[in-house]
């Protein structure tokens, strides 16, 4: 149903550093590094699907409020690893690794903060 999804970054720089190191373990790595903006996607594809750029309108950065990109994660192990690696980069946590049964009986997450305040959400719909 998507393409892809972009969010913006003050620094790209930064966001490169923060990004490259919590979606590894997700097994998401960068494909596209431009003045402006990175491209990440599956390691076994080609084509990116989350994007961080300079806002194209040249304006100062801002987070959506109620906005939230969230990445599929194929075990619970790969959502903690998601949640150690974030903190670890220099994210904050939303909402530490867990079940969340309120939304469904296997559904477990984890939820973040990147450094510009985007948020973020790691979730594995599998039993464990």
């Amino acid at each position: 149903m998507f393409s892809h999804t972009t969010i913006g970054a003050a620094s790209i720089a930064s966001a490169k550093e923060f990004y490259n190191a919590a979606l590894a373990p997700l097994g998401v790595d960068l494909k596209m590094d431009v003045k402006g903006a990175l491209g990440y996607g599956p390691v076994d594809q080609r084509q990116p699907q989350f994007f961080v750029v300079k806002p194209f309108n040249g304006e100062q950065m801002s987070p959506g409020n109620g906005a939230m990109v969230a990445f599929n994660a194929g075990s619970r192990a790969m959502v903690d690893g998601f949640h150690a690696a974030v903190l670890k980069a220099g994210g904050t946590c939303e909402g530490p690794p867990g079940l969340r049964p309120h939304y469904h009986k296997n559904y477990y997450g984890a939820y973040v903060r990147d450094p510009d305040g985007n948020k973020l959400c790691a979730v594995c719909h599998l039993p464990e």
